[in-house]
């Protein structure tokens, strides 16, 4: 399929800049995607939509505080460093392994200029992309301290007289840097960005991060720190909410899949099938699994929140239709054709044009009942992407 019949126009005033004011008040439509029957109504109408014994599975990842201001050295010019993933925690060695399963180049970063990766033994290593990169080169330095978080806003202000020291001690495709992190004046390195961070707003929200964001850019039931973007289809869930679908019999099952930066990748190919998605890793444990293959067995429906979810899921289905549990990182490309073993019914949220996400949503409802309800959503005012309203097909 080409990408372009993926597109839909949508107004600017329709892109979500801000959460609602309560969580758990958005926009729901329901896409029957038999029929291709849409009904609008909102987020507090869940349950409505639930049956005892569905299993409804959530993604427990949480969103760390990815985005560091700071200058560089010499010279004191403005920085911006976005950590996009670990390699290394300090005090133990690179995961080269699992890197090398990502495909994230290892061999490229570990013979680049300046001293190899292996050699660098003090502080944490990053993949992160810095801007302006291109004055950035290996062996540049720089610091993160509490004057970027007050000069945008959005910095939990805890770390004044705490930074971060930076260097640039590689190149990675696409933009990205290898720097290498060491924290002063905080526990470690984790704790500095805490302290120091700020929420890795998408790209098309724009305004500065603000100190809410901390909390409405993350879900309820996130624990599992490592995303650096959220899976948004779970910010519609208050405690209230699953405490509801509980109490009428649906099982609550957590997953995890860390999201990456790649999440907001364009897609610049013609042809939907010629498009590479990042990799990410996910973990499923034994409980989650196993409650996931009792449904299936019992022909109880599995109900998936977000694209993040359903992708683990679909990661780790075997032939037998069976989940397996485990920690895994998966590159799966799902699109139109995709044969779903493990997902009954999703909830996600309105998604960028032209995007893969887009084409996962196609992939399980079927493309012209996706398109003919996203134009329905735009007539009606729904609000668009991270932070806008919510979709359930079942």
């Amino acid at each position: 399929m080409r990408v372009d019949e993926f597109d839909f126009p949508l107004p600017d005033e329709q892109i979500a800049q801000h959460p609602p004011a309560v969580r758990g008040t958005s926009r729901l439509m329901v896409l029957d995607r038999a029929t291709g029957a849409t009904t609008l109504g909102t987020v507090d109408d869940l349950p409505a939509h639930f049956r005892a014994g569905d299993v409804l599975v959530v993604n427990d990842t949480r969103v760390f505080p990815a985005r560091l201001l700071g200058h560089r050295l010499p010279g004191g010019g403005r920085l911006e460093c976005l950590l996009v993933e670990r390699l290394r925690a300090r005090g133990s060695g690179l995961d080269e392994e699992r890197l090398r399963a990502q495909g994230s180049g290892l061999e490229e970063r570990l013979t680049a200029q300046g001293s190899g990766l292996r050699e660098h033994s003090e502080g944490d290593l990053w993949e992160a992309l810095v801007h302006p990169g291109q004055r950035l080169k290996v062996g540049s330095q720089f610091v993160i301290d509490a004057g970027g978080s007050r000069h945008q806003g959005g910095g939990n202000n805890g770390g004044a007289g705490g930074v971060i020291h930076g260097e640039i001690v590689g190149r990675g495709s696409h933009g990205k840097r290898t720097v290498r992190l060491r924290a002063e004046g905080f526990a470690d390195v984790d704790t500095a960005i805490e302290a120091l961070g700020h929420m890795p707003l998408p790209p098309y929200i724009k305004r500065p991060d603000a100190s809410d964001d901390r909390e409405r850019y993350q879900t309820v039931y996130g624990t599992q720190r490592g995303s650096v973007a959220a899976p948004t289809a779970g910010l519609h869930f208050t405690p209230g909410m699953l405490e509801r679908l509980q109490a009428m019999g649906v099982e609550i099952v957590r997953v995890t899949l860390h999201v990456g930066y790649g999440t907001f990748k364009p897609v610049r190919v013609e042809l939907v099938e010629d498009h590479v998605v990042d990799p990410e890793r996910y973990d499923i444990s034994e409980a989650a699994a196993d409650a996931i293959n009792r449904a299936k067995a019992d022909g109880r429906r599995v109900v998936v929140v977000g694209t993040t979810s359903t992708r683990a899921l679909e990661s780790a289905v075997g032939e037998d239709g069976r989940v397996r549990a485990g920690a895994a990182t998966t590159s799966l490309y799902i699109r139109p054709g995709h044969r779903f073993r493990v997902v009954d019914a999703l909830m996600t949220n309105f998604h960028v044009p032209r995007s893969s996400l887009l084409f996962l949503v196609c992939a399980f409802a079927g493309h012209r009942r996706v398109m003919d309800a996203y134009a329905r959503a735009v007539a009606e005012g729904f609000r668009f992407y991270s932070y806008g309203d919510a979709m359930l097909i079942v």
